[in-house]
């Protein structure tokens, strides 16, 4: 699904870049994609990929730590730890203070 969604904004940027039909054609495109953006259908069903992308990576992340384990330097496991513990404690912020939504 995210190719998809990758080719069809590939489509949609370079027919922009590439028309000719000028400003008019550019505003028309912009409504319709904020159209579509804005539709409950559409923030229902990423919203719901974005719940799955979340879970499926806490599985992922839960197989590899059991996998490699004690491959991992202490100096990098200790960090980890903390940054989970930090992001489970309330602040719900990286080290870049971006959030995990």
């Amino acid at each position: 699904m995210r190719y998809r969604l990758t080719f069809v904004a590939g489509l949609a940027l370079g027919y922009v870049l590439g028309t000719r039909a000028g400003r008019e054609r550019y505003e028309q495109l912009k409504k319709s994609a904020r159209q579509v953006a804005q539709n409950p259908a559409v923030r229902n069903t990423a919203e719901s990929a974005a719940q799955q992308s979340r879970e499926f990576a806490g599985k992922a992340y839960h197989a590899v730590s059991e996998k490699v384990g004690d491959h991992v330097p202490d100096s990098v496991a200790d960090r980890v730890r903390s940054l989970r513990e930090r992001n489970t404690n309330g602040t719900g912020e990286d080290d870049w203070g971006t959030s995990n939504t």
